[in-house]
């Protein structure tokens, strides 16, 4: 089944958006130009499928990958699978896709998101940071401990000053601190500490965060 989406895939190449996304900073490499629209409909149709799900990822093409993250079962996504897939991570889209449509949803992913926080690899540290702010957009059931033992780690990595790393550690901080009332004060308190460090992209992270965590439009949407 997997060479037939992927002969499904080739069929609706588009050279032109290639050329756009990686105006975009996505990896032209193993990329088709197919749009996300198109993934999505061919995952609703397909299911969830685990082992389709595995050879499409391990077809290395872009698009089948993010395909990948949308029809994988995460109640059979393993802790090994997953550190393999972060490790062939090679472009912003299709880290922050597996995070957002795949990771967060699975048992490991809280162990993950800080494993990964402290990679040395780009896309597998922006992948533990995108994590953190999927699950806190989507674990509701989840107190406030795993995110509060985040923030550190945010704190540690805000003087990464590649590109995708620190918008990633930005976007945790955001995420978690519009998360409820007592994270937004933890949050506003690490931001302050990051603003502190002698870093450039520290200074960003933290001058960006607290613009949101400290907009009155945010602050009433929490307190609601």
């Amino acid at each position: 089944m997997s060479s037939a989406l992927i002969q499904l895939l080739r069929a609706q190449a588009n050279p032109a958006n290639v050329a756009g996304m990686a105006r975009y900073g996505i990896n032209p490499q193993g990329t088709l130009g197919v749009p996300i629209p198109v993934l999505r409909r061919l995952a609703k149709e397909t299911g969830k499928d685990h082992g389709l799900a595995l050879e499409l990822w391990d077809s290395a093409i872009h698009e089948a990958r993010i395909l990948a993250t949308l029809v994988d079962d995460p109640a059979r996504v393993t802790s090994s699978q997953m550190d393999r897939w972060a490790h062939d991570l090679d472009s912003w889209d299709i880290c922050d896709q597996a995070c957002q449509n795949l990771f967060r949803y699975t048992p490991h992913a809280f162990t993950k998101a800080a494993r990964w926080a402290r990679a040395r690899p780009e896309f597998v540290r922006r992948a533990g940071f995108s994590l953190m702010a999927g699950l806190a957009g989507k674990a509701r059931q989840a107190g406030d401990a795993p995110f509060e033992a985040f923030l550190p780690l945010i704190e540690e990595a805000a003087g990464d000053h590649r590109n995708m790393v620190k918008k990633a550690v930005n976007w945790a901080l955001r995420a978690i601190g519009k998360r409820n009332r007592k994270l937004l004060r933890e949050a506003i308190r690490t931001a302050e500490a990051v603003r502190r460090q002698d870093s450039r992209s520290a200074r960003w992270i933290a001058a960006d965060a607290l613009r949101e965590l400290r907009n009155p439009i945010t602050v009433a949407r929490i307190r609601a």
